[in-house]
C-alpha cells in the first residue's frame, strides 16, 4: 500500500522532470523565460520612475507636462516598435541597419526562440530600451518644448538613431559588434546617444525664459527621490536582464549595478559637500542615477570591485558635466547631457578599461578593447549629433520647436493640456 502511495506521489514530479528536459532540449528555458518577464516589467517600471524624477525638478506649472514627455514615448515608442522598430534594430545582418523582414513582427510566433527564450519576450525586453531611451532626451527640453513637436520628434528620432545604434552593437552583423565592441546593457546605445542628442536639442531650443537670473528650482524634490528609487529597482531589470537568462552573468550584472548605484550616490554627496558645502536630496539621486549609467555598459564585464571605482568615479564625471552647463551657460534643464551623455561615454570607455570578465579591458593588457571603445564613443555620438541637428532643422522649419512666450510664462501643464498638477 505505502509502495503504491509513494509511485503516486512521485509520479507528477517525474513528469515535471521529463518535461523539463524535453523542453531544455528544445532550447527553452523556463527559469531564463521567468526572469526575463520580470525584468522587461521592471525596465517598464523604470518609465514612471523617470516621469516622478524629472516632474519634481520642474516648476510645478510644468509638473505634468513633463510627467507627459515620458508617457507619450511609452505610447509612440511603444507602437513603433512593434511596427518597424524591432525588425530595423534586430532584423537582418547588415552593418549599419536592419531589414524589414520583421514589420509587425512578421515571421515570429509563439514558437520562436532567442538563445533560451520566446523571441516575443525578446522582442519586448528590448522594446522597453527603446521607449525609455527618447524619454531621457526630454530632460534638456522640459519647460519649453512644443509637445506636438516633441511627438514628431522622437518618433523619427527613435528610427533614424536609436534603432541603427542597436544594430550597431547588437544586431547580428552590426559593424561595432562585429569590431569586438562592449556594451552589456546600452551605454553607449542607451545613455550616450540620448544624453549628447540632449545636449544639441538644449543648445539650439534655446534657454528658458530668465535662466539663469531667475532661480527655478525643482518643485517637489521627495518626488524627485521616489523618481531615482523606482529607476534603481528597475535598472536590476535593465542590467541583469541583459544577460538574457538567469544564470551567473545576470548575478554578476545585478551586484556590479548595486555597487555602483551606491558608490555614485556616496561620491556625489562628497563631492558636493566639499564644493557646495552641504550635501542635497537632489544631488543624491543624481549621484544614483550617475552610479547607474556608468556602470551599464560594463554591468557584466566588471567585478564588484572594478565597479565600486567605476561608481566614484561616475559620481566626479557627471557631477562636473552638470557644472559644466553653469560654467557655458547653455540650458539643460535637467542635466540630461551631464548625467546621461557624458555618463554613457565615460562609462563605455571604462568598460574597455576595467572589463575582465567574459572580456578584457585594458588592466588586462587588451589596449586595442580600449581603442575599440573609444570608436564606438566618437561613432556614435556623432551619427547621434549629425542625425539630430537635422531632425530639429526640418521640424523647426515645418512645425516648430518652442512655445510662445507667454505660453512658456503661463506654464506648459495649463497652455499644452489645459490642466494642472496641483489643485491647491
Amino acid at each position: 500500500m505505502m509502495t503504491r502511495l509513494c509511485k503516486l506521489l512521485t509520479l507528477p514530479f517525474i513528469l515535471f522532470l521529463l518535461n523539463s528536459t524535453a523542453l531544455a532540449s528544445e532550447g527553452l528555458d523556463s527559469g531564463d523565460t521567468a526572469w526575463m518577464l520580470v525584468s522587461s516589467a521592471l525596465v517598464l517600471l523604470m518609465l514612471p520612475g523617470l516621469a516622478l524624477f524629472y516632474g519634481g525638478m520642474v516648476r510645478s506649472k510644468n509638473v505634468l507636462s513633463t510627467s507627459m514627455h515620458t508617457f507619450a514615448a511609452m505610447a509612440i515608442i511603444g507602437v513603433q516598435w512593434i511596427v518597424i522598430g524591432y525588425s530595423l534594430a534586430f532584423g537582418g545582418a547588415g552593418s549599419f541597419i536592419g531589414s524589414l523582414d520583421h514589420l509587425f513582427l512578421s515571421g515570429i510566433t509563439p514558437d520562436s526562440l532567442t538563445g533560451t527564450i520566446p523571441t516575443y519576450v525578446f522582442v519586448m525586453f528590448q522594446g522597453m530600451f527603446a521607449i525609455i531611451t527618447p524619454a531621457l532626451i526630454s530632460g534638456a527640453v522640459a519647460e519649453r518644448m512644443k509637445f506636438s513637436t516633441y511627438c514628431v520628434f522622437i518618433l523619427l528620432w527613435a528610427t533614424l538613431v536609436y534603432d541603427p545604434l542597436c544594430h550597431w552593437v547588437w544586431g547580428e552583423g552590426g559593424w561595432l559588434a562585429a569590431d569586438g565592441a562592449l556594451d552589456f546593457a546600452g551605454g553607449t546605445v542607451v545613455h550616450l546617444s540620448s544624453g549628447i542628442s540632449a545636449l544639441v536639442i538644449a543648445l539650439i531650443l534655446g534657454k528658458r525664459i530668465g535662466y539663469p537670473q531667475e532661480r527655478m528650482t525643482p518643485h517637489n524634490l521627495p518626488m524627485t527621490l521616489l523618481g531615482a528609487g523606482l529607476l534603481w529597482v528597475g535598472w536590476f531589470g535593465f542590467n541583469a536582464g541583459s544577460a538574457l537568462g538567469s544564470g551567473e552573468s545576470a548575478a554578476l550584472a545585478f551586484t556590479t549595478t548595486q555597487a555602483a548605484a551606491a558608490a555614485g550616490a556616496l561620491s556625489w554627496l562628497l563631492i558636493e559637500w566639499i564644493h557646495a558645502g552641504k550635501p542635497s536630496a537632489l544631488g543624491a539621486a543624481s549621484g544614483i542615477i550617475a552610479g547607474l549609467v556608468v556602470i551599464t555598459p560594463a554591468a557584466g564585464f566588471v567585478t564588484p570591485g572594478w565597479a565600486l571605482l567605476m561608481g566614484l568615479s561616475a559620481g566626479l564625471v557627471c557631477y562636473g558635466g552638470v557644472m559644466m552647463k553653469h560654467r557655458f551657460g547653455y540650458d539643460d534643464s535637467l542635466d540630461a547631457f551631464g548625467i546621461h551623455g557624458l555618463g554613457g561615454a565615460w562609462g563605455a570607455i571604462a568598460t574597455g578599461i576595467f572589463a575582465t570578465v567574459g572580456a578584457t579591458g585594458l588592466i588586462g593588457g587588451n589596449l586595442h578593447q580600449l581603442w575599440v571603445q573609444l570608436v564606438g564613443v566618437v561613432a556614435a555620438g556623432a551619427y547621434a549629433v549629425v542625425v539630430t541637428l537635422v531632425l530639429l532643422f526640418v521640424l523647426g522649419k515645418t512645425m516648430g520647436l518652442r512655445v510662445e512666450k507667454d505660453d512658456e510664462r503661463m506654464g506648459l501643464d495649463q497652455s499644452s493640456h489645459s490642466e494642472t498638477g496641483y489643485n491647491y
